[in-house]
């Protein structure tokens, strides 16, 4: 019985703090362009370093002969670091409401 009221007032902790974040969002005039930055910062956190794991791939296939792909290698290490790295800031954002 105990167990059921504690998860109970679990979920209306959970509702209670949704409900005032949207009227919190609700009374923000920025809202749209806050939405807009937080979109371009995930995107650039993604992109710089996919950009710069490809250029550090090229750059290692121009110089050293290797039957693999250093592009692809470290395109996927650069995007697999960049989606990281947006979790990272999405998180640290949704922690702040």
């Amino acid at each position: 019985m105990a167990k059921q009221r504690s998860r109970w007032q679990g979920f209306q902790r959970q509702i209670t703090s949704k409900s005032d974040r949207k009227l919190k969002a609700r009374k923000e005039k920025n809202n749209i362009w806050f939405g807009f930055g937080t979109f371009g910062m995930v995107g650039w956190s993604v992109t710089i370093p996919s950009l710069l794991g490809i250029a550090l791939g090229v750059w290692i296939d121009t110089h050293i002969r290797s039957k693999y792909s250093w592009t692809l290698m470290c395109l996927v290490i650069g995007v697999a670091l960049g989606c990281f790295n947006a979790w990272y800031w999405i998180n640290k954002e949704s922690q702040s409401d």
